[in-house]
């Protein structure tokens, strides 16, 4: 299997792509073809452990690997989920199935790739005959930055950087990333939102001038955003997880097609139902839940993109972006591989802050995709709702979802069973959570979390519970034109 970049450069092979995780032209790579899954397959792997279904479907991606190559990462990542699984699946009323993809050891949807990537990253390292360290750039609206970190921890031929929005992050997710241990780990936050911090990454991957500077201490560049192909394949398994587990419980018949609702904010999560939807999953229609900064549902439904508005500080703040990097590859699905197409969306994009897609690329995405959002009393509401009624506890990207789900339904009248990610545990969100169920919240979030606990009976995990007690380890804050020299001397501290 080889990869496209989305805006016509050279194509590679899948550790090339993995290694590099932009293409030089500024692209992002996607696979050549789509691999076929078909009914008899699906109905094996309902038989199959979580593992082995990733093996499976990264192999037909990943074919610079062996399976047993393939086998032995996904082993050796997966043994760090604790004893419920990678994305068991939860039935609630009305034929929602919510995969929980937050058993992970930072409690984020995001482990479920980044505890694998570092596996993926050193072996098309070697494959590849890079020899120098790789340095992973990372910007983060929360939960990517702490999971890229706790993934590439003392990771040998590594080192891990991560930028976050100073203040636009839960006080769980900033704790997780500042207290991170490891010599080959470094945190930064930036005076700005996420999108400031995710274009300066960009910035520094494309100046030639920090490539030299980069190369001369015998360091490579790559990514751990989901812009990285090794990053985002692994959340596709998934999505097949699943619907085999709804076969292997009778939640579904062979063939019978299903929904998938996904909360997303750079777009990266519900591109990976698509891709599974591509390669033969049933699925009849992907919803996309969008919270306040509804760009995505304003794009989904006018086929307009438009990234000039305010934006909103909320409590689902994953999901606390305007320029959705992972839209570009489905661009270049929705336009038939079109790069130049593709090239003069992003140039619009980054000149004007807005683009057109066009009637048939418009046409093409209505048979896919609804769009939907929720303000912030919305989300609370369906926090309070899910609660009170199925006494589920859900965090505040996880109930943008379950309303979005709920407008659709009602607007289409389309009950078929739908599975919903639920992307982090309700104990980082504890203040947001606490607020919703109506409960005091005159302490701090750690006290937060312990009145949840006993109000809910959910035990507190043990990677929230800790943080408080953990020290410090980085402080550094800079501008966002200073993004490339703050690094820098990050790099070079002891």
């Amino acid at each position: 299997m080889r990869y496209l970049s989305t805006r016509g450069g050279q194509s590679a092979t899948g550790a090339e792509a993995i290694v590099r995780g932009l293409a030089r032209d500024g692209g992002l790579f996607v696979p050549e073809s789509f691999p076929a899954v078909g009914a008899d397959e699906l109905a094996l792997m309902a038989n199959e452990p979580y593992a082995a279904r990733a093996a499976r479907i990264l192999g037909r991606y990943l074919t610079d690997f062996t399976q047993e190559q393939l086998a032995g990462m996904v082993d050796s990542a997966y043994a760090r989920f604790d004893e419920r699984g990678v994305a068991p699946l939860k039935a609630l009323e009305g034929g929602v199935r919510v995969i929980e993809l937050y058993h992970g050891p930072t409690l984020a949807f995001k482990d479920v790739a980044l505890t694998l990537l570092p596996h993926l990253l050193t072996a098309s390292a070697r494959a590849t005959g890079e020899a120098r360290e790789v340095l992973i750039l990372v910007a983060t609206s929360g939960d990517t930055g702490k999971a890229a970190l706790s993934g590439f921890q003392d990771v040998p031929g590594t080192r891990c950087a991560v930028f976050y929005p100073e203040g636009g992050v839960s006080e769980a997710q900033r704790l997780q990333m500042v207290t991170q241990r490891g010599d080959n780990t470094r945190v930064i936050a930036v005076k700005g939102n996420f999108d400031d911090a995710q274009t300066g990454v960009k910035r520094i991957f494309s100046d030639p001038r920090a490539a030299a500077a980069f190369d001369a201490k015998g360091l490579a560049l790559s990514s751990a955003n989901s812009i990285n192909w090794g990053r985002l394949a692994p959340q596709i398994v998934y999505y097949f997880s699943a619907y085999c587990d709804m076969l292997a419980a009778g939640d579904a018949a062979p063939g019978d097609k299903i929904n998938i609702c996904v909360p997303t904010g750079n777009f990266g999560n519900i591109l990976a139902a698509y891709y599974a939807m591509r390669m033969g999953l049933p699925v009849h229609k992907l919803i996309c839940a969008s919270n306040s900064n509804n760009v995505l549902t304003d794009f989904i439904r006018t086929g307009r993109y438009d990234a000039r508005r305010a934006f909103h500080l909320t409590t689902s703040p994953s999901m606390d972006i305007l320029v959705s990097s992972n839209l570009e590859r489905m661009l270049f699905e929705l336009c038939g591989r079109d790069a130049a197409a593709v090239r003069g969306w992003m140039d619009g994009l980054r000149e004007n802050g807005c683009y057109e897609i066009g009637e048939n690329a418009k046409a093409a995405l209505d048979a896919l995709m609804y769009g939907a959002w929720a303000s912030e009393a919305e989300c609370a509401a369906e926090i309070a709702r899910a609660w009170r009624e199925e006494s589920y506890l859900v965090d505040p990207h996880t109930a943008v979802a379950m309303k979005a789900l709920r407008d659709y339904r009602a607007e289409t009248g389309d009950t078929r069973p739908c599975t919903v990610a639920s992307t982090a545990s309700p104990f980082k969100f504890g203040r947001a959570v606490s607020a919703a169920l109506g409960l005091p919240t005159d302490a701090d979030d750690f006290a937060l979390c312990d009145r949840l606990a006993e109000k809910t009976g959910w035990a507190v995990p043990k990677a929230i519970a800790e943080l408080p007690r953990l020290p410090v380890r980085h402080r550094a804050v800079c501008a966002p034109e200073d993004m490339l020299f703050t690094l820098m001397k990050e790099i070079d501290r002891p």
